[in-house]
């Protein structure tokens, strides 16, 4: 093997009878360069992208969830939420109510979506998002601004807003008369209006957690789960394994499980995912395009070195040696371009999340300035894998065909 790689550092830095062999193998290793870079830019840039959108996601919902295994609620005790803050990298665990409901005024109407918070998740919503006042306090609501457009609705405005649940309960009481007293529709006094996140713009309505319970018809003492978030420095992934160890051991799975926000939202973040992989799938086109460039080099270096192969011969190479060195050549072609385009990479994102050199093209339409950037190992370490595989695998045929040229009978052709 030391001979081999000797050899293909040989002929691939030593000088060729044909300089367009110089040529060709330049702009393949270029084409590899640029590829690789422009690969995890794209990925980084991605990355970014769905990293911003988790980060808006989690300002009213969390990374974890305990949600009940059946039905809508069920009951989360005092010594269960300490049980769960004392989990390592867990910073936080707040009840929570939500849950689908109507929400009328006077000539419209819509299902919304509610969510009751806790005093503390409050408080952290204001404080994470900078409001100047609160969202809500008692018995008022807060309505995202796009469903306040569609309908009609403002500071102050008066709603009506109840679970789809009364209905059904209502039409019980027609046979049972003595449940009428009890069926009243909820109405509330809109507090504020909020822009976080289309999603929650479009659909939600934060209240206190009291409210909700009221609005939603749940029992005393229970709640539609338990709002989980992680300590600083702690990956979502050894986060999410942690909760559903600590719940594997725990007597309430029984009754709950762990769901993760990309498990809520699965189409959202399946979506991004699939545009990240299809990205990846076509930028590595242009690290194709560099490495059938690299087999027509190695090809022309292989009739280049005719004589040499030749006097190799002589000295006891056999077929499998000769393929070796042309594979080995290819492939240290692919480790430098990848190398060299791994680090470009790294240089352009790392300048790109200090300084926003790139700005979005529109910024009055994001909520950010410049292109996000979130660079991830697990990409570096699959692209450039690929990248090295792709360049060893079209090393494969002008390494067969320069072994053939090797072990030829034919001496005039290789002494000529």
């Amino acid at each position: 093997m030391k001979t081999g790689l000797w050899i293909a550092r040989r002929f691939s830095f030593a000088r060729k009878r044909f300089r367009i062999i110089n040529v060709i193998s330049a702009i393949s290793l270029a084409g590899i360069v640029i590829g690789v870079s422009t690969l995890l830019v794209v990925m980084s840039v991605l990355n970014g992208f769905q990293k911003l959108a988790r980060d808006l996601f989690i300002t009213i919902d969390s990374p974890a969830q305990l949600v009940p295994l059946k039905g809508r609620s069920f009951a989360v005790s005092d010594s269960l939420l300490n049980s769960i803050r004392a989990i390592e990298g867990v910073a936080s665990a707040e009840r929570f109510a939500e849950g689908e409901a109507i929400m009328a005024t006077r000539d419209k109407s819509e299902l919304v979506i509610v969510k009751g918070l806790s005093d503390k998740a409050h408080r952290r919503l204001v404080s994470q998002t900078h409001a100047a006042n609160p969202f809500f306090s008692g018995e008022t609501i807060a309505v995202g601004e796009l469903l306040a457009y569609r309908t009609d609705l403002y500071a102050f405005s008066q709603v009506k807003i109840f679970s789809p649940e009364l209905i059904s309960f209502g039409l019980e009481s027609l046979s049972q008369p003595y449940m009428m007293p009890v069926l009243t529709i909820p109405e509330a006094t809109v507090s504020s209006l909020f822009s976080l996140q289309k999603i929650f713009d479009d659909r939600y309505v934060l209240t206190s957690e009291r409210f909700a319970q009221k609005i939603l018809l749940l029992g005393n003492g229970l709640c539609s789960g338990v709002d989980i978030r992680a300590g600083e420095g702690v990956s979502n992934e050894a986060f999410i394994r942690g909760l559903r160890a600590w719940l594997a051991r725990s007597p309430v799975k029984m009754n709950g499980r762990i769901r993760s926000l990309d498990e809520k939202y699965s189409s959202v973040f399946a979506v991004m995912k699939l545009e990240k992989w299809v990205s990846f799938g076509v930028l590595m086109l242009i690290i194709l395009v560099a490495s059938l460039s690299l087999t027509g080099a190695l090809a022309m270096t292989a009739i280049d070195k005719q004589r040499e192969l030749f006097y190799l011969r002589c000295l006891g190479l056999e077929k499998p040696q000769f393929m070796a060195i042309f594979i080995i050549q290819g492939a240290m072609t692919g480790v430098i371009g990848t190398a060299a385009g791994a680090c470009i990479a790294w240089i352009i994102c790392t300048l790109q999340k200090l300084f926003g050199i790139v700005k979005l093209p529109s910024r009055s339409a994001f909520i950010i300035d410049a292109y996000p950037v979130s660079m991830q190992l697990n990409d570096f370490i699959a692209v450039s894998i690929f990248a090295i595989l792709l360049c060893i695998a079209v090393s494969l045929y002008p390494a067969r065909k320069a072994a053939m040229i090797a072990t030829s009978h034919s001496l005039d052709l290789k002494t000529n």
